[in-house]
């Protein structure tokens, strides 16, 4: 089992990097916030046995037990970050909290997959994927999430003003519908919104509302203040960001890139699943999903935004096909700061 971190805050509160293994070979973490009154856990990880086992050994080196905890505090409605709620809902009374807009995935999860099931059926259809490629996909991805039974929480943020006491929480969707940012005193959780050398996963908003590209930019720029007030910055799946602010940079540029790729793909028409093994190659399974959900995310954002028209409105029961409308640099595929509203 890798190392249990400690940290300080601004006034000598501790903090603990729980490390977990919340997918075989993928590791998360989840946070200990020691109040002495209160103890929160900032994330579950996924519940699945290595997990679970992880957080419990994590937490007994430090000398706390399950039943110790107060609150349990969900960063977002993302599998590796909620699942351990279900095994831990009977072993502890701490109040689980969580955004209202991943409330539904994390309390009715049944319903949520039931109605995302059929949004992505349509999409892929849509995509030009074909019809048993389909079938496959919407196997794996109900497949993936079926292990989760719905556990129901205490709480939801903006029905607490978007604090817990010293903790304050921020909205930032894009990643997931109902992600959100927590600070206490000069130390930022920041989920998976920032990740060092890579973007977090992107899906369309047809998929799921509050998801998808503009969004994701949004919510970068709301959270610059945050960063550049945290002397400490604590992601889901990785050490402490050292520059954040460098992070929130090239993640943008990457975007702005990736873009680009996507804008010059479409030279010619194309449907989302051609313009997709242009641009990734031939992927299988939950791969192929994963990259045609973040070719819609970009293709979504570009037509939306006048870089790309559909040529074949008007054949109904064929794919849509995307053509490049017009080109530009990576500055000008992006939003201007300036357009952004920040707090």
């Amino acid at each position: 089992m890798k190392e249990v971190q400690e940290f300080r805050s601004a006034s000598g509160k501790r903090i603990f990097a729980l490390p977990l293994e919340v997918f075989p070979n993928f590791w998360g973490y989840a946070y200990l916030l020691d109040l002495e009154g209160d103890r929160i856990l900032i994330d579950a990880g996924s519940g699945l046995p290595a997990s679970a086992e992880g957080l419990e050994e994590g937490l007994k080196r430090l000398g706390y037990r399950l039943e110790d905890l107060t609150y349990i505090l969900l960063t977002h409605g993302h599998i590796d970050h909620f699942g351990g709620i279900a095994g831990l809902r009977p072993r502890t009374a701490a109040r689980i909290g969580i955004h209202e807009l991943d409330w539904q995935t994390v309390s009715r999860n049944e319903g949520r997959l039931a109605l995302l099931s059929r949004r992505l059926e349509t999409f892929l259809a849509q995509a030009g994927v074909e019809s048993e490629a389909r079938r496959q996909m919407l196997q794996i991805y109900q497949l993936t999430k079926a292990f989760y039974h719905s556990v129901e929480v205490d709480f939801t943020y903006e029905a607490q003003g978007m604090s817990l006491q010293a903790l304050q929480m921020l909205h930032v969707p894009g990643h997931c519908p109902g992600h959100v940012v927590m600070r206490f005193e000069d130390v930022l959780f920041s989920g998976d919104m920032l990740l060092n050398g890579n973007t977090p996963h992107q899906a369309p908003e047809s998929i799921i509302p509050s998801m998808g590209i503009e969004h994701y930019l949004h919510s970068l720029e709301r959270m610059r203040p945050w960063l550049q007030a945290s002397r400490l910055v604590l992601g889901g799946h990785h050490a402490p960001l050292e520059n954040p602010l460098e992070v929130l940079e090239h993640t943008r540029q990457r975007l702005a890139r990736r873009l680009l790729q996507v804008l010059r793909t479409f030279q010619s028409p194309q449907t989302i699943a051609e313009a997709t093994l242009l641009l990734y190659g031939e992927k299988e399974g939950y791969d192929r999903l994963l990259v045609l959900e973040k070719m819609g995310a970009y293709v979504e954002y570009l037509y939306q935004r006048g870089w790309l028209e559909i040529v074949n409105p008007q054949e109904e029961e064929k794919p849509l096909k995307y053509r490049t409308l017009r080109s530009g640099t990576e500055s000008e595929v992006l939003l201007e700061e300036r357009s952004y509203v920040c707090v």
